[in-house]
């Protein structure tokens, strides 16, 4: 077991992200809740990992699914009470998990006691907590758009004035230049803390340091000075992990995030990777087959820029993105190889994985009509594109790739009704496909996707080469191969992945003729590779 009392132990670390709306109820009410976790920690315990990243649990009135707390000390009723999050927190520490908490920092609710007083006039305590402006009715401060769309700024005629929200309009932003804001922030961080949380996941970090009036919604000018703050104020013990989601860091950023020093944040959440399927320079709504060769210049961009100077958070999957089976793997005939292939493709670089609920069941994406979305940026994009003359079989095309509620359709655990998720009417829709994917199922044949990952969280603690080797991309060009070789003075892996469902001609480096066959989808290497098929090889000292 690893000692979590040491700063870096997440280095050697794969966490597990739960979407609690949606992965098991316990009380027949459709939605999923703290000790419906309980009842599965043992699950997570048999897959192996060392920790839980809970999405935000916390008191809202769910108009961005938890990312709108309007009581950063209080869980929202319909997921629990203070005692199962005090249970959850205990139990999951017995089985050597830690709970990584989902913390808001950018923005609350706009129902927080916070903005509910902000309301009652300009010289309220806390009108100064939010950014406001003012101005006429008709004239908000500038342009910005909002990241859900529609204008980033709303006016309150009682005021004469507009706050300004990055999000939705009931997300109001906090306001970070003022330090009583700050203040509050960290006291509430301890109150878990005291609690036994060990971490905190920050949500969209990189916008804290925001200046409306210069358009400048994320990296602003006072970011790591706040972030600096952050880390010293309230995470002072060295054992606690925090993971900065941060859209806009490249390399030079990410350093200054999670460098070794410590003065900032454990690792980052960055998003370049998850682009390289989308036209250049267009959304994340505008399709394009996956470019290999630019997810790999990427995936190296990152190995190597981190390496020794940083260290960064490996995902495929997330509640924000759809299911990476659906959509870089093959969700018919190929579907088991192709999730373990991108499993190896992951697993297999520096870095600390996370995996998402589902993810180490092959779980895919689901089609709905669009009344059947609960997604409220899935809902503005399907108004706005239809609005400005786009095809709606196009727009549709879009939302069945990209919509966020791919990943928060209901875990699927077995055969029974609803997936064993609920005894009730869930509150979203239940992929069809559960008969066959389902976490029984996985469990019963050694040969499942789930066992796969168990085998490569395994692998990480047996290797030092997973955390500490340095990284080779080979045959950078090539469209279909995806291959690496990962290093230390004493250890050397190789990773191969085909990543499409053709046969490829392609053979391993020389030096690898007599490794080890840590790992493979597909038996023992063969001439060639097979259709998505993977496998690492390892040389080095340990047995």
């Amino acid at each position: 077991m690893l000692d979590k009392t040491k700063r870096g132990w997440w280095k050697d670390a794969v966490f597990y992200q739960i979407y609690p709306k949606s992965f098991q109820d316990s009380d027949g009410d459709g939605l999923g809740d703290i000790p419906g976790i309980v009842r599965r920690l043992d699950y997570l315990e048999k897959l192996g990992i060392d920790g839980i990243w809970l999405s935000p649990v916390y008191a809202s009135p769910q108009a961005d699914n938890g990312y709108d707390i309007s009581d950063y000390r209080a869980v929202w009723p319909p997921f629990g009470t203070m005692a199962d999050m005090e249970t959850l927190i205990a139990e999951a520490k017995k089985r050597g998990i830690s709970i990584i908490m989902d913390l808001v920092l950018n923005h609350t609710s706009d129902e927080h006691f916070w903005f509910r007083e902000a309301l009652k006039g300009r010289d309220n305590p806390c009108h100064d907590y939010y950014i406001w402006r003012d101005g006429a009715p008709d004239t908000p401060p500038n342009d910005l758009r909002a990241t859900f769309g529609g204008p980033a700024w709303e006016y309150v005629p009682e005021l004469g004035q507009w706050y300004f929200h990055q999000f939705a309009v009931k997300q109001p932003d906090l306001n970070w230049e003022n330090p009583a804001v700050r203040r509050e922030l960290y006291d509430m961080i301890r109150f878990w803390v005291d609690k036994g949380v060990e971490g905190f996941r920050l949500d969209v970090i990189d916008n804290i340091g925001k200046e409306p009036d210069r358009k400048i919604t994320a990296r602003g000018p006072r970011l790591h000075e706040y972030v600096r703050e952050l880390s010293r104020e309230a995470f002072r013990e060295p054992g606690l992990v925090t993971v900065g989601e941060a859209w806009s860091a490249d390399v030079e950023e990410a350093r200054q995030y999670s460098d070794p020093g410590g003065s900032e944040l454990s690792m980052v959440f960055q998003f370049e990777h998850t682009f390289t399927d989308c036209v250049p320079g267009g959304e994340k709504w505008d399709l394009a087959p996956l470019d290999l060769p630019r997810l790999k210049r990427c995936v190296e961009r990152w190995q190597r820029g981190l390496h020794g100077r940083g260290w960064n958070s490996l995902f495929w999957d997330n509640h924000d993105l759809p299911r990476v089976v659906s959509r870089w793997g093959d969700e018919g005939v190929y579907r088991v190889r192709s999730a373990k292939m991108l499993a190896a493709a992951l697993h297999g670089l520096q870095g600390t994985p996370y995996i998402y609920q589902g993810e180490e069941l092959g779980m895919t994406n689901i089609r709905l009509p669009i009344e059947g979305y609960e997604d409220i940026e899935t809902r503005n994009f399907y108004g706005e594109r239809l609005a400005r003359g786009y095809a709606e079989a196009d727009v549709m095309a879009s939302v069945y790739a990209r919509s966020r509620d791919n990943a928060r359709t209901p875990m699927q655990w077995s055969r029974a009704e609803n997936a064993g998720f609920t005894d009730g009417t869930p509150w979203f829709a239940v992929n069809p496909n559960y008969t066959e994917i389902n976490a029984e199922a996985a469990l019963a044949d050694p040969d499942s996707v789930f066992y796969f990952y168990q085998r490569l969280i395994a692998l990480r603690k047996r290797c030092p080469v997973f955390r500490d080797g340095d990284f080779t991309l080979l045959d950078p060009e090539h469209e279909r191969v995806f291959a690496y070789v990962r290093r230390t003075a004493d250890e050397q892996l190789l990773v191969v992945c085909n990543f499409s469902g053709e046969a490829v001609d392609w053979a391993p480096p020389a030096e690898f003729g007599r490794a080890e066959l840590l790992l493979s989808n597909c038996g023992a290497p063969g001439h060639g590779l097979r259709p998505y098929e993977a496998y690492m090889l390892y040389r080095g000292a340990v047995g």
